[in-house]
């Protein structure tokens, strides 16, 4: 008797057993240590600049493209951080190891390393942010690009109306052709709207060289007021936090970028030049998630394009309608091509003997 209850519980424990390996073998956990399903669930990471998820900014934006993908289209979404230029190879290997579907590069200057690691891994999804390889863009890459000098214009116009001192600046990153169209961009709003209000308007100009150190664009903000400045806009990414501070510090205006920054010094950020990476982030994923990636073209972001480049929604906090409304007829003739928008030192020179 002892020996046949035995064999019933020794058969009771193998057929548990064979059950549960059978319902979880291929189900990997999360984070939590919870089990999630992998069917037909797309894996997609991205590598950061050194400015990191939290830089309020770039690549801030970048992740909460991926979290609304997560969110709305199933996919799992994951990220590691670059601290210096050296990390954009080895995280992109750490993406490749952990199978994920896509691998975004967040920003210019992870180019080489996207286009590297494509190349070596022929089979595998890339995408990044700010940069475009033209005509020999590998099919497994896809470039998102934005038209920064549009909403930049816009901003710059707003600073015009606005300086009671005539006296404005621009701090940015990483000198490049992407910050140029910022900083451009913004010039020449702002020389557009003192030859309309008939007068002249100084534009202080510097480049912190970074896109992390908020000190450094907190002093050269400093700076910049001190020499008489009353609105200073900045293209730096984490490097703009020190400059919204100052702002607040110093009673002035700051004007922020990518994200509406108004959130960070409601009663100082006048308006943020908005560049929606989070838009056509989420964009290039939905279009993966119904099977079809985009590879080896340059996606192109503009006015015209439904919000994806703007001005903040917060700008009507301090900014009065009489100049919104101008703007959104600046707007109209940009998008009709009426009026075209300098992006580099070139253009912007024509722009301005236009005028």
């Amino acid at each position: 008797m002892k020996k046949k209850l035995l064999a019933l519980l020794l058969a009771g424990v193998l057929v548990f057993s064979l059950a549960a390996c059978s319902g979880s073998s291929d189900q990997p956990a999360d984070e939590n240590g919870d089990e999630t399903s992998t069917e037909e669930q797309l894996k997609i990471g991205m590598v950061t600049d050194e400015g990191g998820v939290h830089d309020q900014s770039f690549n801030q934006s970048a992740w909460e493209g991926l979290q609304k993908a997560e969110e709305e289209l199933g996919i799992k979404a994951s990220y590691v951080e670059s601290k210096q230029d050296g990390d954009f190879a080895p995280n992109f290997e750490t993406m490749l190891e952990a199978d994920n579907d896509l691998i975004w590069g967040i920003g210019f200057k992870l180019a080489d390393a996207v286009l590297d690691a494509a190349k070596n891994n022929p089979d595998q999804r890339y995408a990044i942010v700010d940069h475009t390889y033209g005509d020999k863009t590998p099919e497994n890459v896809v470039c998102v690009m934005f038209k920064q000098e549009q909403p930049s214009f816009l901003v710059g116009y707003i600073a015009a109306h606005m300086t009671e001192a005539n006296n404005v600046g621009f701090v940015g990153g990483i000198e490049g052709d992407i910050i140029w169209a910022f900083d451009y961009g913004y010039q020449a709003g702002v020389q557009y709207a003192a030859k309309e209000l008939g007068k002249e308007i100084k534009v202080q100009r510097q480049y912190a060289e970074s896109f992390s150190d908020v000190a450094k664009g907190k002093a050269i903000a400093q700076q910049m007021y001190q020499q008489g400045a009353d609105i200073v806009f900045h293209a730096a990414g984490d490097v703009g936090t020190g400059v919204i501070e100052a702002a607040k510090e110093q009673g002035k205006w700051a004007i922020g970028v990518d994200r509406d920054q108004n959130y960070l010094a409601p009663d100082n950020v006048l308006t943020s030049a908005m560049k929606r990476v989070d838009v056509g982030v989420f964009n290039v994923v939905k279009e993966l998630v119904n099977g079809n990636f985009l590879g080896g073209q340059t996606i192109t972001y503009g006015l015209a394009d439904g919000g994806a480049v703007d001005i903040a929604p917060t700008s009507n906090k301090h900014v009065p309608q009489e100049i919104l409304d101008k703007v959104e007829e600046l707007k109209q003739k940009i998008i009709n091509g009426e009026l075209e928008v300098p992006y580099n030192e070139e253009t912007y020179k024509a722009f301005v003997d236009s005028l």
